[in-house]
């Protein structure tokens, strides 16, 4: 397997949640090739789940990738940029999946003593492929007894991993908010009802919200990144819309968040003679890992010449691998990949040679836990 062509391949074709058409006829085009003798293959909806069977199972290891694309308009100098215009994968599945694909191709040709599932998941970007990946009756007729994922790491440089028992990615929301009130012209502001004043009210009350009801030894973030309301300078705006994100490192915190969040909204209700409404959008729960198995895979990697372990300290990033892990014990690591911009940008241009220690890293890793 070329890893550079396949993962440029994927690379020109990313595609939106559940939207991953050509996506998923690429990968079952490369499973095809491979060796059946030991290989099963289901789909759901445009994800692929592939079962390796072992000599002699006492348990199955499910390693998932993501598949979906982000709506980013590429902005690098790749002579294999997007194909499809307003998306990019500017979130690394493109090398996630590619991974997948290097490590399941070996795997068909040296079978391991225990079973191993390879998860193609859609949608984890949006609006969430993990939970009904989860309650489908194509992924419990196979569900592993333990979990292992991935995720690029920009900021690291390549030949590193980074991970850490317990917490590793925050419990996330998306977080949509519309005021709807009474519009008018400028020069009556008495005959209206202001939805730009009371946007602007709920923005600053908003920010009450961490500073004094989480406990500080915790940590929440309630962020609005994007304001609309009203269509001219002398028109009074009959509705606004609120758009941003909610992180807590507990559960905990996540839905006392929101229970003050509609407090709040209620308060604007009451004041500003006007309707609200909430919609919470993609929900992620936080990424915990098992300690007695991340610890296991972190001694083990260790001892691989050139390769970098550290012990991180946990992200407010949110990832839908947490609801596999809380269902099923397993951990998900961070993969240095080198690159200047972060994710989610449009100028993401990770080092392809990270694709091989990826490799390195979980076949010795898988070979060692199914002896």
């Amino acid at each position: 397997m070329d890893n550079r062509a396949v993962r440029r391949d994927l690379h020109r074709i990313p595609e939106a949640g559940f939207q991953e058409y050509k996506t998923q006829q690429y990968l079952l085009q490369f499973i095809e090739q491979l060796s059946e003798e030991h290989l099963e293959v289901k789909t759901w909806k445009t994800g692929i789940l592939v079962l390796v069977k072992g000599s002699n199972p006492s348990k199955t290891v499910g390693y998932r990738t993501d598949i979906d694309g982000l709506p980013i308009k590429e902005e690098t100098d790749y002579l294999f940029q997007s194909e499809h215009e307003g998306y990019m994968h500017a979130c690394g599945h493109d090398f996630h999946m590619t991974i997948a694909l290097s490590l399941l191709e070996h795997y068909s040709g040296n079978q391991v003593k225990d079973n191993l599932l390879f998860i193609f998941q859609p949608a984890e970007e949006g609006p969430g492929g993990a939970l009904p990946m989860l309650a489908s009756e194509e992924f419990n007729a196979w569900k592993p007894d333990q979990m292992v994922a991935l995720h690029v790491a920009p900021e690291y440089p390549v030949g590193t991993v980074a991970t850490k028992p317990g917490l590793l990615f925050a419990n996330t929301s998306e977080l949509f908010i519309d005021l709807i009130g009474k519009g008018g012209h400028a020069a009556y502001p008495h005959l209206t009802k202001d939805m730009v004043v009371a946007g602007s009210h709920l923005v600053t009350q908003l920010q009450s919200i961490v500073s004094r009801n989480i406990d500080p030894l915790d940590s929440a973030v309630v962020t609005i990144g994007k304001i609309e309301g009203g269509t001219k300078q002398n028109i009074i705006a009959e509705t606004s819309r609120l758009e941003g994100t909610i992180r807590s490192l507990s559960a905990e915190s996540m839905t006392l968040v929101k229970e003050r969040i509609e407090a709040i909204i209620k308060g604007i209700e009451a004041s500003f003679e006007c309707e609200a409404s909430i919609d919470y959008g993609s929900n992620y729960y936080q990424v915990f890992n098992e300690a007695t198995l991340v610890e296991r895979f972190m001694e083990i990697t260790r001892k691989l010449n050139d390769i970098s372990v550290i012990e991180c300290r946990e992200a407010m990033t949110g990832e839908d691998f947490g609801y596999f892990l809380r269902d099923i014990p397993g951990f998900m690591f961070w993969l240095g990949v080198n690159s200047e911009s972060g994710l989610h940008s449009s100028t993401l241009k990770p080092d392809e040679a990270a694709i091989d220690i990826a490799y390195d890293v979980l076949t010795n890793y898988i070979d060692t836990i199914t002896e």
